[in-house]
């Protein structure tokens, strides 16, 4: 006969606490629209999570997972097993898309990382090979956090990353990283150290990324050629601009449209087109495709002075 404490009553089941009935949900929610993803490599096999992405059979995954393959085979946990083809992916960003050859469930919900707060309860859902359905899950720990990412010739950085205490089994990269209501906020993409993960967010950046991907199969960026690193204005500017800090040019490509716009090392841009800048991202974010061939007027701060410049970017070629 079992054991029956005090307290305990033989034959009813334990009521699940509030954190666990929620990590339940999502786990319910998504286990079954997130797949097991396997790729042929150089190395013999690369293989990942993938998250449905719409009602046409695409999915979302990191570029990382999909290395350099054009073809796959994502395995879901009802049994359903498709042959995927690679329709985009970018390096600079570490996702891809990919669309399977047969239906498959149905997508998600989407939510915006942006609306995400340290803290907050998020659930981390991956469906590595032979541990189909793995769930963790914890808080948000940062957010704004920064990740490298290299493609063939050019680097960059991932901004806004997320990161999380919600632990990564391997195989979890490109999986879906869920808030409470089972909205999908981030994708999976690395293990940051000892019970840490980070998450490429959802967002509305993201979404122009993944669109471009399912539209042409690449993104297309604008570069000005400007190498710069956040740095704080003096009190009196901070003031004046209502801004805190500023992006400080630490050097400009020879030859650039930054070098023929006439921006100079030691410029602090604070702003292009009217928008303020304060961080690596803000720049990147406003370098997409509709960039290319327009010409932005950049404003700095040099020498004690304000000075506009105009720039026309180009086509960043990787």
């Amino acid at each position: 006969m079992p054991f029956v404490g005090p307290g305990m009553d033989e034959g009813r089941d334990e009521p699940l606490d509030a954190y666990s009935a929620v990590v339940v949900r999502v786990a319910e929610t998504l286990t079954s629209r997130v797949a097991a993803l396997r790729f042929p490599s150089g190395r013999g096999e690369s293989a990942g999570s993938g998250v449905v992405l719409t009602d046409e059979g695409h999915l979302v995954t990191n570029a990382h997972v999909v290395r350099e393959a054009t073809t796959g085979d994502a395995a879901f946990s009802d049994g359903t097993v498709a042959h995927v083809v690679v329709i985009g992916r970018d390096a600079l960003s570490d996702l891809a898309v990919l669309r399977a050859d047969r239906g498959i469930p149905a997508p998600p919900v989407y939510g915006d990382a942006d609306g995400l707060r340290v803290g907050q309860l998020v659930v981390a859902v991956g469906n590595p090979l032979g541990l189909a359905g793995s769930v963790t899950a914890g808080v948000v720990s940062a957010l704004g956090r920064s990740m490298p990412a290299r493609g063939r010739s050019t680097a960059r950085l991932i901004e806004d990353v997320v990161q999380t205490d919600a632990s990564l089994n391997p195989g979890s990269s490109g999986g879906a990283l869920a808030d409470a209501d089972g909205r999908v906020v981030g994708i999976n993409t690395a293990v940051a150290g000892i019970g840490l993960g980070l998450a490429i967010p959802m967002n509305a950046t993201t979404n122009r990324i993944i669109y471009a991907l399912l539209r042409d199969g690449h993104v297309r960026r604008a570069y000005l050629g400007l190498v710069t690193s956040p740095a704080p204005l003096t009190p009196a500017w901070s003031s004046r601009t209502r801004q805190h800090t500023a992006l400080q040019v630490a050097d400009v490509v020879e030859d650039s449209p930054a070098a023929v716009s006439g921006l100079r090392r030691g410029d602090m841009v604070l702003a292009v087109d009217g928008r303020a800048l304060g961080d690596a991202g803000s720049l990147q974010r406003l370098l997409l495709d509709d960039a290319i061939g327009s010409r932005v007027e950049i404003t700095v701060l040099r020498n004690g002075a304000l000075v506009d410049v105009v720039a026309e970017p180009v086509e960043l070629v990787d």
